[in-house]
């Protein structure tokens, strides 16, 4: 099994923000998740971002890989 940590999409319409979550990598983007480890909200300004990065380098640490948004949001 494939894990990821990646977006999903929260938010009405126009109007996102996004749960830094751990996923199955076959899920769809909104499918369902193991572990919610922060948000990234990019409509305020400056964009808000807030994630446990003790949990976001345990899931690195057993594997799990990161999506490109992650990466650059987080700067791992």
């Amino acid at each position: 099994m494939a894990t990821v940590v990646r977006l999903t999409r929260m938010g009405r319409k126009k109007k996102p923000f996004y749960r830094i979550v751990v996923t199955d990598s076959r899920k769809k983007r909104d499918g369902g998740w193991k572990e919610s480890i922060g948000y990234y909200n990019p409509n305020t300004e400056p964009a808000a971002i807030k994630f446990d990065e003790e949990r976001l380098n345990y899931w690195i640490g057993v594997g799990a890989k990161l999506s490109d948004r992650v990466k650059k949001i987080t700067g791992k």
